[in-house]
C-alpha cells in the first residue's frame, strides 16, 4: 500500500494554485484568440456574401436586358469579395502568428516550473472553418475576375 501524501504547506499550496491558475489564463487567452479569429470571420463573411450578392443582382440585370452597363456594380461587388478574402487571410495569418507565440511562451514557462503543461492547445476547429471560408472565397473571386467557374 502507498502511504499517503505528506500534506502542503500553505507556501507550497499558493504555488501550486498559481501555476493552475496561470496554465488557466493560457486556455483563456487562447480562446480569446479564437473569438477574434471568430469576429474576422463573421466580418469577412459579410463582406464576401454581400459582394457576391451585388455582383449577381447586376449580372442578372444586365442578362435581362433591364441595364445596359453593369461593369461599375459588378466590379464594386468583386473589390468587396476580394477585399473579405484579403481580411480574412490577415486573420489567419495573425491568429496563427499568435498562436506560436502563446505555445512558444507557454513552453518556456513550463520549463521554468511557472506553469504546468499537462494541457494540449489542440487545433483550433475556428482556424480549419476560416482556412475553408477562404478557399470558398478564392474561388468565388477568381470566377468572378475571370467570368468563369461556379461563381462566374
Amino acid at each position: 500500500m502507498s502511504e499517503p501524501a505528506a500534506p502542503m504547506s500553505d507556501s507550497d499550496m499558493n504555488v501550486e494554485l498559481a501555476k493552475r491558475r496561470t496554465g488557466m489564463a493560457f486556455q483563456r487567452t487562447r480562446m480569446a484568440a479564437d473569438r477574434t479569429l471568430m469576429a474576422v470571420i463573421r466580418t469577412s463573411l459579410s463582406l464576401i456574401g454581400f459582394g457576391f450578392t451585388i455582383y449577381q443582382f447586376f449580372n442578372k440585370l444586365k442578362e435581362a436586358g433591364v441595364l445596359q452597363r453593369a461593369a461599375p456594380a459588378r466590379n464594386f461587388g468583386t473589390s468587396l469579395v476580394v477585399l473579405g478574402v484579403g481580411m480574412l487571410i490577415l486573420g489567419i495569418v495573425y491568429h496563427v502568428q499568435f498562436m506560436v507565440g502563446l505555445r512558444n511562451q507557454r513552453h518556456v514557462m513550463a520549463a521554468q516550473g511557472l506553469v504546468h503543461a499537462e494541457s494540449g492547445f489542440p487545433t483550433s476547429l475556428v482556424l480549419i472553418v476560416a482556412v475553408v471560408l477562404l478557399l470558398i472565397g478564392v474561388v468565388a473571386a477568381v470566377s468572378m475576375i475571370g467570368q468563369m467557374g461556379p461563381f462566374g
